[in-house]
């Protein structure tokens, strides 16, 4: 009797040790695991170009509403100097303004605003490369409807980025009726540029690392 008693005390005695060993080998692994979930998540030390339009129109539409008959138009962001598109603008963020416009429009439609797409054309346009119902050649367009806002702003580049200024404006009045800033990195696209522009001039710049 006595020896059975020690035989199962014996094997209880070493379930427990294999419950100890297993826990503390969890234990153990867990560390390896929370490392694979943090390389699986995206550096945010650049940043996003969705992630800064996201802010600028939070505080763009911070104390706006949607109303059902207001309908509005997001246009390109341009220079503040010349209020043009500069096609020969060598900066990393040459196509922010363009971008701008499409993000805003996104960011405006998700947010209840009704936003009117004024380069729709007539009909589809079939190429050999491509279909598209969008152009920019007035006589392509379709009749514009009304509009009662503009959203739409300036762009001040930087050799760190640009600051961009956006605003909705009252077709009928011209009032500025909302308005915001925010700096963009000029990493949002390329994180390393080799060549940026400044006054007109080109400067090439070394990589360091």
């Amino acid at each position: 009797m006595t020896i059975f008693v020690q035989r199962k005390a014996t094997q209880i005695i070493g379930l427990l040790g294999i419950l100890l060993l297993g826990n503390a080998g969890g234990c153990s692994s867990a560390p390896d695991n929370i490392e694979l979930i943090n390389e699986q998540v995206p550096d945010a030390a650049l940043g996003n170009v969705e992630y800064h339009t996201y802010v600028l129109a939070n505080e763009l539409f911070a104390n706006l509403r949607p109303v059902r008959q207001s309908r509005y138009a997001v246009t390109g962001f341009v220079p503040v100097d010349s209020l043009a598109y500069n096609e020969n603008l060598q900066h990393p963020l040459q196509l922010l303004g363009h971008q701008l416009q499409e993000g805003l429009l996104t960011e405006a439609t998700k947010r209840g605003f009704t936003a009117q797409e004024f380069r729709l054309t007539q009909d589809i346009i079939v190429s050999d490369r491509s279909d598209r119902v969008l152009s920019r050649d007035i006589e392509l367009l379709t009749a514009m409807g009304r509009i009662d806002y503009f959203i739409t702003g300036t762009l001040v580049h930087q050799e760190a980025g640009a600051i961009v200024n956006a605003r909705i404006i009252d077709a009928q009045t011209r009032d500025v009726v909302a308005a915001a800033t925010r700096f963009f990195p000029a990493e949002l696209f390329w994180q390393t540029e080799q060549v940026t522009s400044r006054n007109g001039r080109l400067y090439r710049t070394e990589n360091k690392g």
